[in-house]
């Protein structure tokens, strides 16, 4: 299988969100094959926890935005690793330390990465 066209829009508007407030080593993994629940995971780097909820917000907001209501999100308090569930979308905005610890990469590398686009200087894989 592979992402929906309605997930690879949502990822895109997720994206350029979250490159609006520094998210650093956006990397979207394509998980339709091995999750019936959802098609895309975005994966997103905040240098610290204000920066990890700042980004998360922003995501949200943008989301909610183009018409998509979350399902569920936790994290918010901490602000060290925030999850946004949108369905066919799910963001990870982790602080760095946890994004190296957790490796969701690594857990997930025999799914297929999925080029995001970026405005002129910004470039994500």
């Amino acid at each position: 299988m592979t992402a929906s066209p309605h997930a690879l829009e949502l990822l895109a508007i997720a994206a350029l969100a979250a490159d609006s407030k520094q998210g650093d080593d956006l990397v979207a993994l394509d998980v339709s094959g091995p999750l019936p629940l959802t098609d895309i995971f975005l994966l997103v780097t905040g240098r610290n926890e204000r920066n990890v909820v700042s980004i998360a917000g922003e995501i949200e907001d943008k989301l909610i935005e183009a018409g998509s209501k979350p399902l569920r999100r936790e994290g918010r308090q901490e602000g060290r690793w925030i999850l946004l569930d949108f369905g066919d979308l799910v963001v990870h905005v982790f602080h760095e330390e946890d994004r190296m610890y957790y490796s969701l990469e690594r857990l997930w590398k025999d799914c297929p990465a999925i080029p995001i686009n970026l405005p002129v200087g910004r470039v994500a894989e």
